[in-house]
């Protein structure tokens, strides 16, 4: 059985957003099945998304992740399915997640004190609202008033897919939605963090994998930025510390707290760089993304992290060697 994957614009927001239409285009070409964007404070998904779709029609589209606090579930059904209608034979994955409080400080929001169970609660909403039936809520976080959703659509309708990290999410996530998004995932975590999910149910598994194709000397500053922004975030600290990297995420904190970024810099180990965030030859970036799906992801979905003197390039090669990963030999 031949495996399906994908690419996200998510890393690439500093090409520009017109640097899209090249993205999925070259996607297309190579053999990409589906094509991704966040939402946080740089481009809106659903429009980028719309845009990709005219351009490069074909392409299953997925967000990942919408924050739910800053999308009401009515709207986000809306959005999702007028990506839909539009394109009534693809797949629309609408990527949900909690996001996190520095994401949220920048939109005025405090983070979620309960954030399972106003996942849970979105869920349900949304899917009252894709029904098309007319909608009438009170729950503890969104009430909604006779909502009926005004696109008609036909029997292929969007699908839900949760980002998690930690257990109770993963769970959550195997119970009520059709695919859960993992992301940061060293490889060797995988299998621990599927069989949450299976205790909830049978959603698809889907996978950020990021890679880079370069050299790892050169690119390993910018890994060490990216993984910083990361392991100060608690979801992902804890994911991280469960994977393997206790030791590296509490220097990490323990020099940020003395104010010495420097030194939480550089207690990001190599190892950690290429468990997570991959920077090598070719061939060793189609054996990262391969093993991603030897562990057990359904879906891989290439993050290529733009890290070199032509970030555009760097990026191409990433795609043209991952998706060797899933190509008949």
């Amino acid at each position: 059985m031949s495996v399906p994957m994908g690419v996200t614009f998510g890393s690439l927001g500093v090409l520009g957003p017109r640097a899209a239409f090249d993205v999925a285009a070259r996607a297309r070409e190579l053999g990409y099945r589906s094509f991704w964007t966040v939402e946080a404070t740089g481009t809106d998904a659903v429009s980028l998304l719309g845009a990709v779709a005219a351009a490069s029609p074909g392409l299953d589209l997925a967000t990942g992740i919408v924050p739910i606090q800053l999308r009401s579930p009515p709207l986000a059904a809306m959005s999702a399915a007028t990506l839909q209608a539009l394109n009534p034979d693809a797949d629309i994955w609408l990527g949900v997640g909690v996001s996190a409080p520095g994401i949220l400080n920048q939109h005025g929001l405090p983070p979620p004190s309960r954030p399972i169970a106003m996942m849970r609660e979105y869920v349900a909403l949304l899917r009252e609202c894709l029904s098309g039936e007319t909608v009438t809520f009170q729950g503890d976080f969104w009430q909604v008033k006779r909502f009926t959703l005004g696109v008609r659509l036909g029997e292929r309708r969007p699908k839900i897919v949760l980002a998690a990290l930690n257990p109770q999410m993963l769970k959550l996530a195997g119970a009520i939605a059709d695919g859960v998004l993992l992301n940061y995932i060293p490889v060797e975590h995988v299998p621990s963090a599927i069989a949450h999910v299976r205790a909830g149910g049978s959603a698809r598994i889907f996978a950020y994998v990021h890679a880079a194709v370069g050299e790892l000397s050169a690119a390993a500053p910018s890994a060490r930025r990216d993984l910083f922004n990361y392991a100060m975030a608690d979801g992902y600290a804890r994911m991280f510390s469960a994977a393997g990297f206790a030791d590296e995420v509490a220097l990490l904190r323990e020099r940020h707290a003395a104010r010495d970024r420097d030194g939480a810099l550089a207690a990001i180990s190599e190892r950690m760089i290429q468990a997570i965030d991959f920077v090598g030859a070719p061939e060793e970036v189609t054996a990262f993304v391969r093993g991603y799906v030897d562990a057990g992801i359904e879906h891989p979905v290439l993050m290529p992290m733009p890290w070199g003197a032509d970030r555009a390039a760097v990026a191409d090669a990433t795609m043209a060697a991952a998706i060797k990963a899933v190509s008949p030999p």
